[in-house]
């Protein structure tokens, strides 16, 4: 096999680097909210979505989900505009994990 054939195989099979989604705490986003993103937008069952709520509304951040960055950043916008229609300063951070 040449070199050009070997990069290129090593290329094909390497894993996407994965980015997770964080929803941050804020003042005035009820939980109940956060909970309908987490259950509409990352598909958790109630009582996951319970648990990421209670990190972030404790720890000021919490992790929703890990996916490649296509996803992620789709994700970040769901959510960006239903706190936007839902008038809520929900935000959302996006890091490579």
């Amino acid at each position: 096999m040449s070199l050009k054939n070997e990069v290129l195989e090593q290329q094909k099979l390497a894993e996407p680097k994965m980015f997770k989604v964080l929803l941050l705490n804020d003042e005035v986003t009820t939980m109940d909210f956060v909970i309908e993103i987490l259950v509409n937008i990352f598909h958790h069952d109630f009582e996951k979505a319970s648990a990421i709520m209670l990190e972030i509304h404790h720890q000021g951040s919490g992790v929703c989900g890990i996916y490649t960055e296509e996803i992620a950043l789709s994700k970040k916008q769901q959510v960006d505009m239903a706190a936007k229609i839902n008038n809520f300063p929900l935000q959302t951070r996006i890091e490579e994990q």
